[in-house]
């Protein structure tokens, strides 16, 4: 009996659609029919690939009024927000802006004697495995500098949100990207490490849990495989005496709360120096009490049903784990009587936390946030750094140069200064200990979708 990869609505338990799994022998014939493709794909012209990918991408963009309500569907995220394409077109537009100069030969020299280079060249086929909470621009940060590259592409696409690659495939397969060129497949998890073991692909990227990147890295071990990780996190925010109040208030809650919490950068512990501590805690409760908990199909929502009843039920535990130990809780759930005890769960502040207590030490990925008070910035830096994660570290002052010497001593991939929870596709998109390893975006990603080739070339006298 084929098995199914089956997507169950967070609005309504319900299933919202279904996929039969490739087999095994399925999933091998996509790859080679990838590998044959990717010789000819190879040997465009840069200009045409660039060209046919942001076709692609502008496909999405008509197609965005299905997509909404589709992503509502699939993992609860409101209407009001409209989607993901300024962020999908944006990190496509930009990675296909620098593509000639990322991925330009370096010439050493070109002399009498002598012509000496390195060019960079594709993997061949990349397999992305891309997750459910951003479904379009975690796909596009690999899928297009991959393609832009002259490597072909297999999309795995997480079952909360399966219509995505499809909706990826039709777009890029509309625009000119031949078939074989880029696949969505519908896989198991035993078929993906197969594939992985078999040495199918020339580079893996994956971005998901910490659990299923260590998957990843057993598949490959061995095969030399590249693979390119990007895993939990536990992004702290610090909020030091000089800082605009206001403004750190709005962001950080805002990064805490958006998308349901459910953002691979999102704010989950916020360290504010005493003397704004007060302040900072009663601005942030009266903005989490005027959010809106309820079905993401109503426009006046803004604050959906987490993807799933069991990611819910992880934030639950940890919070009631934490009052238990002491913390106390600042959002009255009578104000929020749409929380039904499964996807849908309300927004909560935690103050009185300290690290003995999960929800300050492992991933959320809800919306729940613990906030403490801090003396200085030694003590912050050695909070935020006690954590086995590192993505995105959030600092709040008007100081450029204190905040950059604060970021030098925080383990984490990225620093922003009184911003938070955002990609710039010109940086490199990367995280340090269980976060992962590798880089997207950037010259950097295009590096990571490539590898060196050296040409020492003597020239006949």
């Amino acid at each position: 009996m084929t098995s199914k990869v089956t997507c169950i609505s967070p609005i309504d338990g319900s299933v919202y659609a279904e996929r039969p799994v490739l087999s095994a022998d399925e999933a091998r014939e996509a790859v080679a029919r990838a590998k044959t493709a990717q010789l000819a794909w190879q040997e465009r012209s840069l200009e045409d690939r660039i060209s046919l990918v942001l076709a692609g991408v502008a496909k999405i963009g008509e197609m965005n009024d299905e997509i909404v309500p589709e992503l509502a569907h699939q993992m609860g995220r409101p209407v009001r927000y409209g989607g993901e394409f300024g962020g999908f077109t944006e990190r496509a537009s930009y990675m296909a802006e620098i593509a000639a100069e990322a991925l330009a030969p370096i010439s050493v020299a070109d002399d009498a004697a002598f012509k000496r280079m390195i060019k960079r060249v594709p993997h061949g086929v990349v397999l992305v495995v891309a997750p459910w909470n951003y479904p379009y621009m975690t796909a596009i940060n690999t899928v297009a500098p991959a393609l832009i590259a002259g490597n072909s592409v297999v999309l795995k696409h997480a079952s909360q949100t399966l219509l995505v690659g499809e909706r990826m495939a039709k777009a890029f397969h509309e625009a000119g990207v031949p078939e074989d060129i880029f696949q969505n497949v519908f896989l198991d998890h035993a078929t993906t490490s197969a594939l992985i073991a078999e040495k199918s692909f020339g580079f893996v990227n994956f971005t998901g849990s910490v659990g299923g990147g260590q998957a990843m890295e057993k598949a490959a071990a061995g095969t030399f495989t590249g693979v390119g990780l990007e895993l939990g996190g536990k992004d702290p925010g610090y909020v030091m005496e000089d800082a605009d109040l206001e403004a750190a208030v709005d962001t950080l809650i805002d990064g805490a709360m958006f998308n349901a919490g459910q953002c691979c950068c999102g704010i989950e512990r916020i360290y504010v120096v005493e003397s704004l501590y007060d302040a900072f805690v009663e601005k942030a409760v009266k903005i989490v009490e005027g959010y809106k908990l309820g079905n993401p199909l109503d426009p006046e929502t803004t604050l959906g049903p987490m993807a799933h009843t069991r990611f819910a039920a992880e934030v639950r535990a940890q919070t009631q784990e934490a009052i238990a130990d002491g913390a106390k809780a600042l959002i009255d759930p009578a104000k929020f009587p749409e929380d039904d005890g499964g996807a849908y769960l309300m927004p909560q502040i935690l103050v009185d936390v300290d690290h003995s207590m999960r929800v300050m030490r492992d991933e959320s990925f809800g919306p729940v946030v613990g906030i403490m008070k801090v003396k200085d910035d030694a003590e912050a830096i050695r909070l935020m750094n006690d954590s086995n994660f590192g993505l995105t570290a959030s600092l709040w002052t008007r100081d450029v140069a204190r905040a950059e010497a604060i970021g030098d001593q925080i383990e984490t991939g990225t620093i922003f200064l009184n911003r938070a929870d955002y990609l710039d596709p010109a940086l490199c998109w990367t995280g340090c200990k269980d976060t992962g390893r590798g880089g997207g975006l950037s010259i950097i990603g295009y590096h990571n979708l490539t590898r060196p080739k050296s040409y020492h070339l003597k020239k006949a006298q």
